[in-house]
């Protein structure tokens, strides 16, 4: 069967930690996760034939990417698809209308983690480890350099851990995904895992949904350098002791709140607008976050942990164009 467009791609579920050990006893690859936009490349499997560019919503968005069309038709072979990552900032959003004025200052990076189908021969029903053979012979071979990079990869665990370490450190790397070596390619099926490294900083609460008494979670705000209060993320829905510790030191909106008339998204990338109170913003939170900002904004919620009354305002890191800045 020769794949096409759209293919739904496998997931991964969230965890906490590494696979357990009857997992590991199975053999286990870990990849480092990048924060990147999920995507599917076709290459056409006659002449004549056109690249395809698939999202992971099964959209296709091919003329947004020229430079990274152009490179497929030069460098890949025929019947190709490739699972993998598109890594460029500022380009994601952007119309096909302006696509190729972007290309020439955010030029597009393909991280290939899988191959679904070589010289048009489906290759789903193979285990991991086979399909991550052909695909490191398939940049050997072809002698692929950028755009088109493979996805560090290890089967060392002391490695892996090392990389959730220190690697996430690199802007752009969020964590790694563990898939068991003998899984084969299941569309739509969350059967590999993603451990994301999660940081300790502080953002200013300046917005509750729910009310004084009972706040549901909390919207963050951080100070930037002309002393605008910018909203950066919410958290998840807090837990009922850590909603009444909160509550004690919530005080309402004085009149000129920085957020007077502002809506806030439900989640990224969302219409859907969150029901929200202003709250006086002089309290700081310590939360949890990822490692996936995006103009100074985390892009998934944030775990709350605790109130710093023991900190200022002024003390919160400041809001960031760049990676948002974490604090010890």
């Amino acid at each position: 069967m020769v794949l096409r467009p759209p293919v739904e791609p496998m997931l991964a579920q969230a965890a906490e930690s590494v696979p357990g050990p009857a997992v590991l006893r199975a053999g286990v690859a870990y990849e480092q996760k990048l924060d990147g936009h999920r995507a599917i490349v076709f290459t056409p499997a006659v002449a004549g034939g056109s690249v395809v560019v698939q999202t992971r919503r099964g959209s296709l968005v091919q003329d947004r990417w020229p430079d990274l069309v152009a490179a497929a038709e030069v460098r890949l072979p025929a019947g190709l698809v490739l699972d993998g990552e598109l890594v460029v900032w500022g380009r994601a959003a952007a119309r096909a209308r302006g696509a190729a004025a972007l290309a020439a200052w955010w030029p597009a990076y393909f991280v290939a983690f899988d191959v679904l189908q070589r010289g048009g021969q489906e290759l789903l029903r193979l285990p991991y480890a086979e399909r991550r053979t052909r695909l490191e012979n398939l940049f050997t071979g072809h002698s692929l350099t950028a755009p088109w990079t493979l996805v560090p990869m290890t089967t060392d665990l002391a490695k892996a851990r090392e990389w959730l370490e220190s690697r996430t450190d690199v802007f752009g790397v969020e964590g790694i995904v563990c898939k068991p070596l003998n899984s084969k390619y299941l569309p739509g099926y969350q059967g590999w895992t993603k451990i994301k490294r999660r940081d300790a900083t502080e953002a200013i609460v300046g917005a509750i949904t729910g009310s004084l008494t009972r706040p549901q979670l909390l919207v963050l705000g951080r100070h930037d350098n002309l002393g605008r209060l910018r909203a950066v993320g919410r958290t998840v829905p807090l837990r009922p002791h850590l909603s009444q510790q909160v509550s004690e030191h919530l005080a309402p909106a004085y009149p000129g709140h920085p957020w007077t008339g502002v809506t806030f998204a439900s989640a990224w990338g969302s219409r859907d607008v969150l029901d929200v109170t202003l709250v006086r913003p002089e309290l700081v939170a310590e939360v949890s976050a990822d490692r996936a900002p995006d103009q100074g904004m985390f892009r998934h919620p944030l775990r709350f942990r605790r109130l710093r009354v023991d900190m200022g305002v002024q003390d919160v890191p400041p809001f960031s164009q760049g990676p948002a800045a974490a604090a010890g």
